[in-house]
């Protein structure tokens, strides 16, 4: 039943779309929404328009980005020879706030998942093969999760980047199995990437 009206029913309906929001946090963000100020309000739209409009992949590393190529790929600090491969843009981020790893990223966004409908050519894996074909590497760090289709992805990965005589490790498995790496604290990310082995 509609207590609010259609246009508050609509703004609920639509936030309780988003992941992890169910319909009584919808419910309370929406109400949050309508009570700030008008400015703030308007602020929050025209961000969330902003970003839908300009954020786009890095051409480079196809993390989430408003300039191409991204600051990271940009930044000719870092180590020009070593990748590392994440799933997502979030992974990419736990890592940076762990401040050991001085390479560049490569985001597959995504694993494969045959459970799920998702191969190999439905993540950035073309991509990748791409890149290191053209950059002079002598390691790729694969720290995909530490799930069944992160690992799967990792074996897959392993097999198609050894025959370019490149240097293939994957992150020790201080991160506990089953988890995501946003969620892992920058001390056992450390540790993890610290205990890399080769595949």
């Amino acid at each position: 039943m509609n207590y609010y009206g259609e246009v508050v029913a609509r703004l609920i309906e639509e936030l309780s779309r988003l992941p992890g929001i169910g319909p009584k946090s919808a419910q309370r963000i929406a109400f949050h929404i309508l009570n700030l100020p008008r400015e703030k309000a308007f602020d929050l739209a025209n961000t969330i328009t902003e970003a839908r409009k300009t954020v786009k992949y890095c051409q480079v590393c196809q993390n989430l980005a408003d300039a191409d190529p991204c600051h990271i790929c940009e930044d000719e600090a870092r180590d020009r020879g070593m990748i590392m491969v994440v799933e997502d843009p979030r992974a990419m981020a736990a890592y940076e706030k762990t401040r050991e790893f001085k390479g560049l990223y490569h985001i597959l966004h995504g694993a494969i998942s045959p459970l799920h409908g998702i191969s190999p050519a439905e993540i950035k894996i073309k991509e990748l093969l791409t890149r290191l074909g053209g950059e002079e590497l002598h390691e790729v760090v694969i720290a995909t999760n530490p799930t069944i289709e992160g690992e799967a992805t990792a074996m897959y990965l392993s097999r198609l980047i050894k025959p370019l005589e490149i240097k293939v490790t994957r992150i020790a498995h201080g991160v506990p199995v089953g988890g995501d790496l946003e969620y892992v604290d920058e001390a056992t990310l450390a540790r993890a990437l610290d205990g890399r082995r080769e595949l």
